[in-house]
């Protein structure tokens, strides 16, 4: 077992076997996550492969240096959806803009989906949604991470991160991310934060690329 495997199932038992997460899981009739399990459902080569290719691809972005790729758990939303307002299991009821769909889901229907993705704090600064949608070298391991840019991956990021979530005003800076694999809702961008210890999944303008507002490309492993 190399130095990626070994760090990603640490973090993964870790964040999603401990605390509230954990109860959560096993409440929700999702299978534990456990090295075993990991190692059992998971192509580690491929996703390995894949971080090291989205790692190597948005080298030159905007606040690179930043942004620290991994892999994340995704779970079916079937049974933790988190493309919306997580469950009252958890403290801090979130903010959700009544106008936002049910939101694009991951396909297959697997209890677990793993995600070579931004796992960090940061995702890069590519511009706004229009520059992000109209862009044409998003392609990395045969993918378009656009596609997976989306609500219910950057909702599993913030459980997997934990305390330290990402897009949050104690972080160093506070940041958004976009949700370009999302569709417009009344002409307005889909974004998610955390801010004053809430989830916020919110709408805003589709041409606002400033510094804060991130971007986490995705590859479905």
């Amino acid at each position: 077992m190399n130095d990626f495997v070994a760090s990603s199932l640490d973090r993964l038992v870790t964040a999603w076997s401990t605390g509230p997460v954990a109860d959560l899981v096993r409440d929700r009739g999702l299978p534990a996550i456990t090295r075993e399990y990991l190692l059992d459902t998971f192509a580690w080569q491929r996703a390995e492969d894949a971080t090291r290719a989205l790692t190597e691809h948005f080298a030159g972005a905007r606040f690179a240096d930043e942004v620290e790729y991994g892999v994340l758990l995704v779970p079916d939303p079937s049974k933790l959806d988190t493309r919306g307002p997580l469950p009252r299991e958890l403290p801090s009821p979130d903010v959700f803009d009544e106008r936002l769909p049910a939101g694009v889901a991951l396909p297959g229907d697997r209890p677990w989906q793993l995600v070579a993705t931004v796992i960090g704090s940061y995702g890069p600064s590519l511009g706004s949604y229009n520059d992000v949608i109209t862009a044409d070298d998003f392609i990395v391991d045969g993918q378009d991470t656009r596609q997976w840019m989306t609500r219910q991956v950057w909702g599993a990021r913030v459980l997997q991160c934990g305390a330290t979530p990402p897009d949050c005003e104690n972080n160093e800076r506070w940041t958004f991310t976009l949700f370009p694999g999302e569709d417009l809702v009344d002409g307005q961008a889909e974004s998610g934060t955390v801010l004053k210890g809430k989830v916020r999944f919110r709408l805003g303008k589709p041409d606002r690329g400033i510094g804060s507002a991130r971007v986490a490309p995705a590859v479905l492993v």
